[in-house]
């Protein structure tokens, strides 16, 4: 059943329709069948009976009474009595056979009724003239030729029914359609809610909808008010605990402005300088940038920013934009998730190349250089917290192993994502792509 479920469609709305079509078409196709089957044929057999027996009893009194066979007189009371237009051919022959219609049932069971009741060649045509049906039968003096109206050998108002379910069919699905796509839009306003949210957009979200779909909605809000709960002890709880390290930090450089130079101070201002360093970069992964709320950032500025912060520190940036630049992002986030990325391969690499892209859903930035790069095997293992793979990459002096687990964590708190791979000018390629 896994190859008849990859034709399926994918969304709930269409799947749905299915759902409510499917059965609907069955039903109306099996009475349709058998109307067509039970009512239809049997009613056009009937009076196809019917008109063939008259026509039987007409010959019968032609031949029957030939001394007194007055064609005009029997033609007259055929007219009036039996609704058959009767004329005698004499010395005429059969027309040759003409096309059978595709799909007829007064041509095959009125065919069926001649040949059992009168037992003659005969020459049929039921679609010549759409409101009369010509027979002509051979005698032994002649052809009689018998003009009726389709009506009496055709059960001809039978596609109202036909009409009428059709009709009544595209009635109630279109009311259906209605309804479901109205119980659709809160799941969908639901889903949009939670990847806003995911984005870390802020949102307004009302549960609507179906007692079930209120049920999710509810439980999605409280799920929201308790992270957001959390983020803020997190962030409260970082603060506070990065005030106190840094003044007693503070106190550490004052204490060492006081002392006399030597060379042992030296190194003592460095582990110093160091531990800031390390603190605050612990410190940025820990808080993730969460409390920032996300709005319209030009990011030909923000990459421009970017390369004069990695230029001043000596290294030579190239930065290349393409498409409008302007998407939703917090901008303090992917700001230091692009320094991230951008001084990661300065330190490792004497060249680099920075491309962003916007196209219709997705923002792309890939940072190249022509460093070492990293092994395949080894381009996961980087992103974990505190990792240093200083055997594939140049000694990363006073690095945590925080960097790429920073930018990692800043990209999919914005749905997309951070990859590693070769890189054109030898080194790595790292690659943000998120949704806009």
């Amino acid at each position: 059943m896994r190859w008849f479920g990859s034709f399926l469609p994918k969304g709930l709305y269409a799947r749905s329709l299915i759902i409510i079509i499917a059965p609907m078409v069955i039903l109306q196709s099996v009475i349709a069948y058998v109307f067509m089957e039970r009512h239809w044929q049997l009613v056009t057999r009937r009076l196809s009976s019917a008109v063939t027996a008259d026509i039987a009893a007409v010959i019968d009194i032609y031949e029957s009474y030939p001394q007194d066979a007055d064609i005009a007189t029997l033609s007259r009371i055929a007219g009036d009595r039996l609704g058959l237009d009767v004329d005698i051919l004499p010395e005429a022959s059969l027309p040759p056979p003409g096309p059978k219609p595709f799909f007829s049932i007064l041509d095959g069971v009125l065919s069926e009724e001649i040949r059992k009741q009168v037992g003659r060649p005969f020459w049929i045509d039921t679609v010549g003239r759409s409101n009369l049906v010509e027979i002509r039968i051979l005698l032994d003096k002649g052809v009689m030729r018998v003009i009726a109206r389709r009506s009496l050998a055709y059960a001809s108002n039978s596609h109202i029914f036909l009409v009428w379910m059709v009709s009544t069919s595209l009635i109630l699905l279109g009311i259906a359609i209605a309804f479901l796509r109205n119980q659709i839009k809160p799941i969908l306003r639901l889903a949009d809610a939670a990847e806003a949210f995911g984005k870390g957009r802020e949102i307004d979200y009302r549960p609507r909808g179906a007692s079930e779909v209120r049920r999710a909605g509810l439980a999605f809000l409280e799920m929201k008010r308790r992270v957001e709960r959390a983020m803020e002890q997190r962030t409260t709880m970082l603060n506070g605990v990065s005030h106190d390290l840094r003044t007693i930090l503070t106190r550490f450089k004052l204490s060492l402005a006081l002392l006399e130079e030597t060379p042992e101070l030296d190194d003592l201002r460095k582990d110093v300088d160091e531990m800031t360093r390390m603190l605050e970069a612990y410190l940025a992964f820990a808080r993730g940038d969460a409390g920032e709320q996300a709005a319209p950032t030009d990011m030909q500025h923000l990459l421009d920013d970017v390369k004069a912060d990695v230029e001043r520190q000596g290294y030579a940036t190239e930065v290349e934009m393409v498409g409008d630049p302007v998407i939703t992002v917090r901008p303090d986030a992917f700001r230091r998730l692009l320094l991230n990325l951008v001084s990661n391969a300065a330190r490792h690499g004497e060249h680099i190349a920075v491309t962003a892209t916007r196209e219709t859903r997705w923002f792309t930035v890939t940072v190249d250089d022509d460093g070492p790069g990293v092994p395949s095997e080894l381009r996961e293992e980087v992103f974990k917290p505190f990792v240093r793979l200083d055997e594939a990459r140049n000694v990363d002096e006073g690095g945590t192993g925080l960097g790429l687990a920073i930018a990692r964590d800043i990209a999919r708190s914005h749905g997309g994502d951070v990859t590693l791979s070769d890189s054109p000018l030898g080194g790595l390629r790292a690659t943000v792509r998120v949704p806009v």
